[in-house]
């Protein structure tokens, strides 16, 4: 149980890691840096299913995915501590 919260907790921060990289320019971009690259390649699965939920128009829209991925685990933590 112990691991499984603390693997959550590890990807909690990663998607953290992947925002703040996302504005820090094309230098910190998954293309450009090797430890950018694994993030994205770790948080992808967890952040794709999120990423329909966009507010505004293709041009200017404001993506949510990290926010609501970050909920997500934290509710699958809070879970799995009712349960075991």
């Amino acid at each position: 149980m112990q691991i499984i919260s603390q693997v959550i907790s590890i990807l909690i921060y990663a998607i953290f890691a992947r925002v703040i990289s996302s504005y820090l320019g094309p230098k910190w971009s998954p293309a450009n840096n090797k430890f950018v690259g694994i993030i994205y390649d770790i948080t992808d699965p967890i952040i794709k299913p999120f990423q329909r939920f966009q507010i505004g128009n293709a041009s200017m829209a404001i993506d949510l995915s990290p926010i609501f991925a970050i909920v997500a685990l934290n509710v699958i933590q809070w879970l799995l501590y009712k349960i075991f």
